[in-house]
């Protein structure tokens, strides 16, 4: 059995961060990941067309100057083969690689409670003893695989975006169909139409998508962009999104039409999702969401040529900003192109996929390679698939049961020294999640620190505040639109999940403020303990 201080579960932007901080402080720290390299979301994400919809220059670690100065984007939003470069870069810069078990799969954790410490377990037989278990496992790293009918007779080649061949798929020549319109879907669509004979898209929901705008950074921009990069984070530090763009000081409605169009043109230049974010109500009302809606009907009509292929692809089942809108590139003009289907799900939904293709209620679609862009099992998947068991034998799952409950998505009760980074309960994916795993383990190191000084063993949400919590996430979101859409924030995409807003909506320079003042105030709402064999433990 190996004996360390921390296991930290992940080797993606958090799980290198938490490495290399806990390092720092004089730990020792074994890091797990189940892939064959750093880069969690980005090591396995290589579909056509993947790119990150927040901008490079604050899509990065904030923690070293030194490095936000040697680092050159190429252009506004990265593509996947430049996110994992940089990635990689950190890894190799700050020495983070070898303190990797990569190819290795966390299967069990469990508290022995006299030691307060974690017995970790990994599919290839190691155990790993440690006082601090910190899980960075990402909010999207569990691809979800639908239930379909038939799914595996189809005889065809069969992939998923979440779990890319590295050598890449050649469309070339081929009749393709995708399922889904999510990120990932919307994202390929374009690259995979150009390559294809025929590209059937099946659409289970329609969903809005604003161009990337994207435009390569010259040297010029990048000098004047590390120049200002203080300023920048601190405003993303201070935003509701992690981004250095704050909402309309006014309500949508408040303002003259001429006014709110020139808003929301200037976020639909932007690109992507801070279309959103454009004024401060507009997922709160009906009224203003409408506004923003009417604006992103226009400009598709404006992109798609036959006005019956707009309408099935402008969403009717959800208010705008209420599921992540897409960032892309030309995916409605896609559907100018001869070689293009769109196949609405909703008036004929698949029935089967068949050896050949696919079946739906009004047609058969002959298909030489499937597409699954059918996303996560969002936020909770990849610790749901582990065994992570607390005190008095209760697994992470079944407390969970109903719903996630975390104390500022950080802690849970019952899980001494388990930690877990952007997770249900924290801003997680409505904000930057860069920098949202920056200040998560900078807050967590801050409280192993406070351990040390105060001679405690462990520390555990206590119950009232992890239940005030989750009622103050509750209410924040339903008092917004957030609730009414099936998205995947809400565990809706996954059956049988309990259908639960995951996210805290408060805002990211607001949940900031609070995880500060918690920890200011001796970290309150937490519980410390010593181990049971110190105490016994008459030199001890």
């Amino acid at each position: 059995m190996g004996d360390v201080d921390a296991v930290v579960v992940g080797a993606g932007f958090a799980g290198l961060y938490a490495v290399h901080k806990l390092r720092s402080l004089g730990l020792t720290v074994q890091g797990v990941e189940a892939a064959g390299g750093v880069g969690g979301t980005w090591f396995w994400n290589r579909y056509p067309g993947a790119r990150c919809d927040v901008e490079s220059v604050d899509y990065s670690y904030s923690f070293s100057r030194e490095l936000e100065q040697e680092w050159d984007w190429s252009e506004k939003y990265a593509t996947q083969p430049e996110i994992l470069a940089y990635i990689n870069h950190v890894a190799d810069r700050f020495d983070l690689r070898d303190r990797f078990l990569f190819g290795t799969r966390v299967t069990s954790a469990e508290l022995d409670e006299e030691s307060l410490r974690w017995e970790v377990r990994t599919d290839r037989g190691d155990v790993l003893s440690a006082r601090y278990c910190i899980f960075a496992t990402g909010a999207l790293s569990t691809a979800n695989m639908p239930n379909i009918a038939g799914r595996e007779s189809f005889t065809g080649d069969t992939h998923h975006t979440g779990q890319w061949p590295h050598e890449g798929v050649d469309f070339t020549g081929r009749r393709v169909g995708i399922i889904g319109t999510g990120s990932s879907g919307i994202q390929s669509i374009p690259l995979i139409a150009e390559q294809a004979e025929h590209l059937y898209v099946f659409q289970r929901s329609a969903n809005y998508s604003v161009p990337a705008g994207n435009q390569t950074w010259d040297d010029e921009m990048r000098r004047a962009i590390k120049a200002g990069y203080d300023e920048r984070r601190r405003l993303s530090r201070e935003s509701g999104g992690g981004s250095p763009y704050n909402a309309h000081p006014k309500s949508a409605l408040e303002v003259s039409d001429e006014e709110r169009r020139e808003a929301y043109e200037t976020r639909w230049k932007l690109g992507g999702v801070l279309f959103a974010k454009t004024f401060p109500d507009q997922t709160k009302t009906e009224a203003a969401n409408a506004t923003a809606r009417q604006f992103a009907e226009e400009k598709i009509r404006l992109l798609v040529d036959d006005p019956a292929v707009a309408d099935k692809l402008i969403p009717n089942d959800h208010p705008i900003g209420t599921k992540r809108i897409v960032t892309d590139t030309h995916y409605f003009e896609t559907y100018n192109r001869p070689n293009v289907t769109l196949v609405d799900l909703k008036a004929a939904p698949i029935e089967a996929i068949t050896p050949s293709g696919i079946t739906t209620a009004d047609a058969d679609y002959a298909l030489d390679t499937l597409v699954f862009a059918t996303g996560f099992d969002a936020m909770t998947g990849a610790l749901d698939r582990m065994r992570i068991v607390g005190r008095g034998g209760v697994s992470l799952s079944e407390y969970w049961s109903e719903g996630p409950k975390t104390y500022l998505g950080l802690g849970v009760p019952g899980f001494p020294n388990l930690f877990v980074v952007t997770g249900p309960g924290s801003p997680s994916v409505l904000a930057n999640m860069v920098l949202g795993a920056e200040q998560h383990v900078d807050w967590i190191a801050d409280c192993i620190e406070h351990l040390w000084e105060k001679d405690h063993d462990a520390i555990e949400a206590s119950v009232p505040a992890t239940e005030q919590w989750v009622e103050h996430c509750r209410e924040l979101a339903a008092q917004t639109l957030f609730p009414l859409a099936n998205s995947w924030y809400m565990g809706a995409n996954i059956p049988g999940k309990p259908r639960v807003f995951m996210p805290y909506l408060g805002g990211f320079g607001a949940y900031g403020r609070i995880c500060a003042d918690v920890a200011e105030e001796g970290f309150r709402g937490f519980e410390f303990s010593r181990s049971r064999t110190r105490l016994a433990d008459p030199v001890g």
